[in-house]
């Protein structure tokens, strides 16, 4: 069974830096997608990034491309997201996910098969 736990949310200042972690457990996921969503209060879950796990293809939303990035470590099978120059805007719980099947890059969460629990991320003005 796929476990992810996500880990390293918190309280950051607007301009500083913040680092997610998603450990994953349960599977080979040498043929996943590895995805971060969030969820403001009030809002959808929207996309973030995603890494494909062989290859390490990445794709971000416009809104944190240039600040955020996205990458894996194989041995110890963990996929994290640093956050550089947040922003308030960028305040939600943070998600992490996995899809085991896809043929385009998944960019929707309906594409996602495995969610993790949240991570909780506030970027104070």
């Amino acid at each position: 069974q796929v476990q992810l736990v996500e880990s390293g949310g918190g309280l950051v200042q607007a301009g500083g830096s913040l680092r997610l972690s998603c450990a994953a457990s349960g599977r080979a996921f040498t043929y996943y997608a590895m995805g971060w969503f969030r969820q403001a209060p009030g809002k959808e879950r929207e996309f973030v990034a995603v890494i494909i796990w062989t290859g390490g293809r990445t794709y971000y939303s416009d809104s944190v491309k240039g600040r955020f990035t996205i990458s894996r470590d194989n041995a110890k099978v963990t996929v994290s997201l640093q956050m550089n120059s947040p922003k308030p805007e960028d305040t939600g719980v943070y998600y992490c996910a996995a899809a085991d099947r896809f043929t385009a890059i998944p960019l929707s969460r309906d594409e996602y098969h495995y969610w993790g629990q949240g991570t909780q991320v506030t970027v104070s003005s």
